[in-house]
């Protein structure tokens, strides 16, 4: 009995003790944030340097220029002129300028709205496929998502041919759509638009597709069907149930697709080549292309590369702010 009162007397007090005890504050989880110490700064420092003399450099470089009057005679040694703040002026009081950045803005948005709509239809489609035409349709999508822009776009383009193209040939012989005979879809900007819409919103759509179909694979099975079985229909389990679950991936796949579509340049350049239009087609990519590269002034077409830089990277701080606010959830 005395061996065993002891144990008996103590086993209270360390339990009240361990009850006494404070959970740990965030001084402690700072603490345990800074154990690394220098560890992952150092780690990370060979990838910051190729970083920095891959894009830095570069970009530097670039804002330079559009300080400068650099043409053609300063590609082949002559000094810059300094002019400082003139091309961004000239720019920016060029309504040809403010046509493209609208024309552009209007573009992406609209392909945008039908890549994540189609790329959601077809996510959802997969969830309900058998196995061998889910794996049909992703071998597919894969062989769309792995083709070069170029050759999708050189392909596409024989498909809208004035001439020989298919596109033309089954709306005249199978819909008996006579206007369409020997139509020039490039000629017209609005049906260029469309032909290069389609383009890209083909590439793009298994980007979306896969990211959001291995999002749906993780929402709960149970959830869905308590839902179905109090009467929610399919469109308000996904509103309700799947969209707020999803809404982290479908926000980050959204503003990934607007910074590539403002930033599009081979397709509408092929299609251009092919029969368009420049003066009337051309986005901000190709834009800066005719102004410096075609055009020869490199510090104008520098000002209008770092205008898109800047609203590129405005809609990426946009980006990094909500992934980082995701995980701070």
């Amino acid at each position: 009995m005395t061996t065993v009162e002891p144990a008996l007397e103590t086993a209270p007090s360390a339990v009240e003790g361990e009850r006494l005890t404070a959970p740990p504050g965030p001084d402690a989880s700072r603490a345990r944030r800074r154990r690394g110490g220098l560890t992952p700064y150092t780690l990370l420092t060979p990838a910051m340097i190729v970083l920095a003399l891959i894009v830095g450099w570069p970009l530097l470089q670039l804002i330079v220029t559009s300080f400068q009057r650099f043409g053609r005679a300063q590609v082949f040694g002559a000094p810059p002129e300094w002019v400082w703040f003139e091309n961004y002026a000239d720019v920016l009081s060029d309504p040809v300028f403010y046509g493209v950045l609208a024309r552009t803005l209007i573009f992406s948005g609209v392909c945008v709205v039908v890549t994540m709509l189609l790329g959601t239809l077809i996510a959802l489609m997969m969830m309900r496929l058998p196995k061998g035409f889910r794996l049909l349709l992703s071998v597919g999508m894969l062989l769309a998502w792995a083709m070069p822009a170029l050759t999708a776009t050189v392909v596409w383009g024989w498909m809208f041919d004035t001439a020989y193209g298919v596109v033309n040939h089954v709306l005249v012989n199978w819909f008996g759509l006579e206007q369409y005979f020997q139509h020039s879809w490039l000629i017209d900007p609005l049906s260029f638009f469309f032909v290069a819409g389609i383009i890209i919103v083909w590439g793009a759509i298994p980007f979306v597709a896969f990211t959001l179909y291995a999002g749906l694979t993780q929402v709960p099975d149970e959830v869905l069907e308590a839902a179905q079985l109090d009467g929610a229909g399919g469109f308000k389990r996904f509103r309700l149930i799947v969209f707020p679950f999803l809404k982290p991936i479908f926000l980050i796949v959204t503003i990934l697709q607007l910074i590539w579509d403002l930033r599009v340049f081979t397709q509408v350049f092929a299609l251009q080549d092919i029969g368009g239009i420049r003066a009337l087609t051309n986005t901000l990519g190709v834009y800066i292309y005719q102004t410096s590269i075609a055009g020869g002034d490199f510090g104008q077409g520098g000002a209008i590369a770092v205008i898109t830089a800047v609203l590129l990277m405005s809609i990426s701080i946009y980006y990094v702010r909500q992934v980082t606010k995701e995980e701070e959830l």
